[in-house]
């Protein structure tokens, strides 16, 4: 274990990342089952709550300051499951293939394990991560807001 692994403290983001993507397994199988899925059946805050959740795993890649394409990566990975949201049951089922939560766990414990980055991070860093961890929030607000527009259309 490298020394910038033990200083980055990932603890949240493990939790995070098992009980959105595999808190329980389905009996018989080895999928796993997780919180987004679940509260993305909820129409309306299901999946604004699942990406505010998911952004906890991209805040502590910005505090770990993992290079800037990998903070990329991670949003679209949040994008994409936001999206997924749209898909009224369906996305549900595709969400738990995706695994967005995972994956990001994933790219952080992969970037820890490297060299660590000794530098102070620099304004346009900053303004990126920001940038990179309000984007998707945002995507799950929109998608959030279309999916109770159209559940009002459908219903009347």
């Amino acid at each position: 274990m490298t020394d910038r692994a033990r200083e980055v403290d990932v603890t949240l983001s493990r939790q995070v990342a098992r009980v959105m993507d595999d808190a329980v397994t389905v009996p018989g199988t080895r999928i796993g089952l997780g919180l987004d899925a679940v509260i993305g059946l909820v129409p309306g805050i299901g999946d604004a709550l699942g990406s505010a959740l998911s952004g906890i795993i991209v805040r502590d890649a910005v505090r770990a300051r993992v290079p800037m394409v990998v903070l990329a990566r991670m949003g679209l990975n949040l994008v994409v499951d936001a999206l997924l949201g749209l898909l009224p049951g369906l996305g549900d089922l595709l969400d738990v293939a995706h695994r967005a939560n995972r994956k990001n766990l994933h790219l952080l414990l992969r970037e820890i394990e490297r060299e660590p980055l000794r530098e102070p991070p620099t304004t346009g860093y900053v303004a990126g991560a920001v940038a990179l961890m309000v984007v998707p929030l945002l995507a799950g607000v929109a998608v959030t807001v279309l999916g109770i527009w159209l559940l009002v259309r459908w219903l009347t």
